[in-house]
């Protein structure tokens, strides 16, 4: 990249969150279609529902860390690597949160087999991030973002590692 382009606005993220969108909500379909009746396990019914509900209201308060207390789309036009607020838990939080939505409705779901579909997402997500974004912000901020990768993780949010 030249020393004054900046990433892609949106990045890849609509060819990352479509098809978790789109399989979280066609194994769901399924399941309250009763093709996967069998998967559903009456007594964890309500965990499953507070699990899924919680984990929906994260993904929500991560999206809008990312997009607007982090200002992300300002700080991609002006060049500028995000490493503070929610970006310092988890590298990629505006994917990350569609996954732990994504993940949440499957637990409302209730269908134990529809629990393939967040690994299945995340395996996605990782692979496509580490050979797309990712090669382009090593390229773009060097040893800064290598850094910063050694540190927080790529789609889990968790404590930053000690610097």
């Amino acid at each position: 990249m030249k020393d004054k382009e900046h990433l892609p606005v949106y990045g890849v993220g609509p060819i990352i969150v479509l098809p978790q969108t789109v399989l979280t909500a066609v194994g769901i379909i399924m399941s309250l279609c009763g093709v996967l009746d069998y998967g559903k396990i009456d007594i964890l019914k309500i965990p499953f529902l507070i699990i899924g509900i919680i984990l929906i209201v994260f993904g929500a308060y991560m999206w809008y860390s990312a997009n607007y207390k982090s200002k992300v789309f300002d700080n991609i036009v002006e060049n500028r690597l995000v490493t503070s607020g929610i970006y310092s838990v988890v590298r990629n939080p505006i994917y990350s949160s569609v996954l732990l939505e994504c993940t949440g409705a499957v637990f409302i779901a209730g269908n134990v087999f529809l629990f393939m579909i967040p690994f299945v997402c995340w395996i996605y997500m990782t692979v496509f991030l580490k050979h797309t974004e990712e090669k382009w912000l090593k390229n773009l901020y060097g040893q800064e973002y290598i850094d910063y990768c050694k540190n927080v993780n790529r789609c889990i949010p968790w404590f930053p590692k000690k610097r």
